[in-house]
């Protein structure tokens, strides 16, 4: 397992308009969520700074949200490591997931969808398959996450869109693990628009049922995963 990969993630020249500690931030997350920087990295607060030319104070604040996000881990120690994943916060998050994610597409359901967001969601479809035609362009995950939270947004409740993004991180870590091939990624599509169907029709019970298959599959996985990479596991 690489224990430091910091300087094998893209680099990314930072916006000067924009705030550096949130730019290296978002770097960071991307790369530990599709685990080009797997649990148990070091992350060294110089590599990073070197890598995106920044000084120290961005850096940190970097660090600082990924930690208030549970992604990374700091130990007197070890510095600065992503934090290994965990059977019992995967779960927890499954759970909390498949609450928020019921109640999304019943709301939705109960209020229509705006069409605003009806559009904003076809698109994500789009970049999906398009993401399943030509992976090196157009990244399936992003899309799957930018569909579920495009969901949240349309109930018109914030919070719900922001505590989806937190719950999500785990359970996103663990799709690149053993469930990149194109027949998964096909059925998840598929289930994508059965859902947004039922929700334009406004059938909440086909809706749910769905969705709840949809978040529920990964479960079916879990163990198979654990056994296959110990090593990403607390």
């Amino acid at each position: 397992m690489r224990t430091s990969g910091v300087g094998d993630i893209e680099q990314t020249e930072l916006d000067p308009d924009r705030p550096a500690g949130n730019q290296i931030f978002l770097s960071l997350r991307d790369a530990i969520l599709n685990m080009e920087l797997p649990p148990g990295c070091t992350l060294s607060e110089s590599e990073i700074g070197l890598r995106f030319g920044a000084s120290r104070t961005p850096v940190r604040s970097a660090l600082t949200q990924l930690r208030e996000q549970g992604l990374i881990v700091t130990r007197p120690s070890r510095g600065n490591y992503v934090a290994k994943l965990s059977e019992k916060k995967i779960r927890a998050a499954q759970f909390i997931r498949e609450c928020l994610e019921l109640g999304i597409v019943r709301r939705l359901c109960e209020n229509g969808i705006p069409e605003k967001d009806d559009e904003k969601l076809s698109a994500v479809l789009e970049r999906q398959q398009q993401a399943i035609e030509d992976p090196e362009k157009v990244d399936f995950y992003k899309q799957d996450e930018a569909f579920h939270n495009g969901l949240a947004t349309a109930t018109g409740m914030e919070p719900v869109h922001l505590l989806y993004k937190r719950e999500m991180a785990d359970l996103g870590r663990l799709r690149h693990l053993g469930m990149d091939d194109e027949a998964h990624k096909r059925h998840l599509l598929s289930e994508h628009r059965t859902m947004l169907d039922a929700i334009r029709e406004r059938d909440r019970e086909r809706a749910e049922a769905v969705m709840q298959s949809h978040v529920r599959c990964v479960l079916g996985k879990l163990s198979g995963l654990m056994s296959a990479n110990r090593d990403f596991f607390a």
